[in-house]
């Protein structure tokens, strides 16, 4: 259900957040996909919302600390290329480039992120080569 007073969602699919990656951030379902959770966790790091990307990111790989005051203000994401990812899959990749603004100066963060499904959840495992 459509909400016209809720912003809209950073991610790019340009729905309102509460209908698009915000139903991920709630205590309802998890991403079921690779790249929804990468566009979940790009809405996050827009948002300033460290216990998302916490709760995200595999323990395994997780920094036991996030600061979130001095990262640039991301303003688009770009998905390039999936492989993997899907509902039926275990493993996948995004890579994605993120456009952002550091103070005046623009800028664009090019990754490979690697996920993966545990537990029926995926999770963002790190940036590879």
């Amino acid at each position: 259900m459509s909400r016209p007073t809720s912003p809209t969602c950073p991610c790019g699919f340009g729905t309102p957040y509460g209908d698009c990656c915000g139903r991920w951030r709630a205590e309802g379902p998890h991403a079921p996909t690779a790249e929804l959770l990468m566009r979940s966790r790009f809405t996050a790091f827009a948002r300033g919302d460290a216990p998302y990307l916490q709760a995200t990111w595999h323990p395994l790989h997780r920094p036991a600390r996030l600061n979130l005051g001095d990262s640039p203000r991301f303003t688009r994401l770009e998905i390039v290329a999936t492989r993997g990812g899907g509902m039926l899959d275990t493993a996948g990749t995004v890579h994605f480039r993120a456009h952002y603004t550091d103070g005046t100066t623009p800028g664009v963060l090019e990754e490979n992120s690697s996920f993966v499904r545990e537990g029926g959840r995926w999770l963002y495992v790190a940036a590879i080569g």
